[in-house]
């Protein structure tokens, strides 16, 4: 099945429960309100929890090159640390060297938000709560990692179909780790996390950031619960982002 064929057969299949940002040309994919746990267990910083949360639209994809470059051109944001988001080789590769403040200033321009912790990995794990987008059991070929990049880095957004989430969303697992809304606290589900729309505590020194990247090879990595943190202000080749709209 050639590539264009596969994605008009992605969108048939999201009939009703896709949607297109104007602004940026974000896809996004509906996801439905209601209850799923959050957590996996497996760490000691995501511990298995009930979680509401409202209807939201999530993005199929992490923020593009060729997107990003819109955005830098009407002079409203800061040039990524690398020359590749310039080259049209690389304009539906997700945008990265980019700090969380930066994807902040997007989200704004496009009239969009960052994703909270919760949202992110609601649409991760899909409405069967999976370990995976794609299942309970890790495998590699699904998803871009340091076993699949060969000499390369990032993957096109459109990239590895076999690792869609049961909403819809791509490359939730692997291509580049993705930044979240909230502030990091490793007990804060543990000890204070709401039950209803969680957005994380109201301060800190690090944000979260999630889904693993093509430099990483460790199963845990890739986990739809999995958490690690940074400072906002720092930039990595492996790190992007991609946005959420809530219902008005």
């Amino acid at each position: 099945m050639k590539k264009w064929d596969f994605m008009g057969a992605w969108a048939a299949s999201l009939r009703g429960r896709l949607a297109v940002n104007r602004k940026d040309g974000t896809l996004l994919v509906w996801v439905p309100p209601g209850e799923f746990e959050m957590g996996d267990g497996k760490d000691g910083n995501c511990p298995k929890h009930r979680v509401y949360l409202d209807g939201y639209w999530m993005g199929a994809y992490c923020v593009t090159n060729v997107q990003y470059a819109k955005f830098v051109t009407e002079g409203k944001g800061r040039e990524p640390d690398n020359q590749k988001w310039k080259d049209a080789a690389f304009a539906k590769h997700p945008v990265v060297d980019v700090s969380w403040d930066d994807c902040v200033a997007y989200a704004k321009w496009a009239g969009l938000s960052l994703p909270t912790e919760a949202q992110w990995e609601k649409a991760c794990r899909g409405p069967k709560g999976l370990i995976y987008p794609w299942g309970k059991e890790w495998d590699e070929k699904r998803c871009r990692n340091d076993k699949t990049k060969g000499n390369d880095q990032t993957a096109a957004v459109g990239a590895y179909a076999a690792g869609l989430s049961g909403y819809g969303t791509y490359q939730q697992s692997g291509n580049v780790w993705e930044w979240c809304a909230d502030w990091y606290e490793e007990k804060y589900y543990t000890e204070k996390g709401a039950a209803k729309n969680p957005t994380g505590p109201a301060i800190g020194s690090n944000r979260v950031y999630r889904g693993g990247s093509w430099w990483g090879g460790d199963a845990s990595y890739f986990r739809g619960a999995n958490r690690y943190y940074n400072d906002p202000a720092l930039r990595f080749g492996n790190q992007g982002f991609r946005l959420v709209r809530m219902v008005s």
